[in-house]
């Protein structure tokens, strides 16, 4: 009986202690998720997506490391609260640097997919105490450039349009596309189902305001200045129809200023990698921590 009394406050000191030391965010941007015990890890998941993406990673993880799961308000389901109306990222991202610093974390390492991973490099050039080492997970410094835009200016009016179109259709016609619009971005099945079921839960005025921000930043000019270590992974599947080579100049012309980086091809893959290959990119994430 003593034993099993002692246990209780054991657990009940332990649960304390998280509670103390892990304060919520001094925003209503975003809620984190702390899981695990060890050096400190950041998990961004990207537009529309949960921080549910990341449950593989922090399974293989959490017996080592201590894991901050980040969720932004507006997607997968969650409420928008501030979100609601104006700016995304750079408020979110504000609201992340505040988190790392109520919390005393010590320049954890990050890892981003997506739009989580231009949400890491801003960080780094905003914040560097903040980022020990970044992994960016199948993300660019300038996405306008996927349509063919040579900078912010020019990628301005067709995400624009894009961003005014999907705030005035129906919640039916949203979801509708961007049940099309995913199949093109995860290629597991069961993976495909998680990832459209955030989408289409997801606040489609929070996620068009998002993309607009994500496909007007340009932060090519001062890749240069981000000098912790890079891990950069992207995707290549000859479903797509995309040749190798094209896809490789794409990544590779992208991050080329930045001094201290590894930039990694996953075969077999679409966007959503740790959903696509969850063993290869468990073994990359050992060794970026490492």
């Amino acid at each position: 009986m003593q034993n099993l009394k002692l246990k209780i406050l054991l657990v009940t000191v332990l649960v304390l202690q998280l509670c103390v030391t892990f304060a919520e965010p001094v925003s209503d941007r975003i809620t984190v998720t702390v899981r695990g015990q060890g050096p400190d890890v950041v998990l961004i998941p990207g537009l529309a997506s949960s921080g549910a993406v990341w449950d593989a990673t922090v399974g293989h993880l959490e017996g080592h490391y201590r894991l901050h799961i980040v969720q932004v308000a507006g997607f997968a389901g969650a409420p928008a609260r501030a979100n609601a109306q104006g700016p995304v990222i750079q408020p979110t991202l504000d609201a992340l640097d505040a988190y790392i610093k109520t919390n005393k974390l010590k320049s954890p390492k990050v890892i981003g997919h997506s739009l989580g991973g231009l949400m890491g490099m801003m960080l780094a050039l905003q914040h560097p105490e903040d980022v020990d080492k970044l992994m960016i997970v199948d993300s660019l410094p300038f996405y306008g450039a996927l349509f063919g835009a040579n900078d912010a200016a020019a990628a301005t009016p067709q995400a624009s349009a894009m961003r005014d179109s999907i705030i005035a259709e129906t919640q039916d016609a949203y979801a509708q596309s961007e049940r099309g619009f995913l199949r093109s971005l995860v290629k597991s099945p069961e993976g495909l189902k998680a990832a459209t079921r955030w989408a289409v839960a997801s606040d489609k005025s929070v996620v068009a305001r998002a993309m607009f921000e994500n496909m007007t930043t340009d932060i090519r000019p001062r890749l240069h200045e981000i000098k912790m270590s890079v891990t950069m992974l992207y995707p290549w599947d000859p479903s797509t129809g995309m040749p190798q080579a094209v896809v490789d100049g794409l990544y590779r012309k992208g991050f080329a200023p930045l001094p201290n980086k590894t930039i990694l091809r996953i075969e077999n893959s679409f966007h959503f990698i740790m959903l696509d290959q969850p063993n290869v990119f468990a073994a990359q994430v050992d060794t970026f921590l490492k």
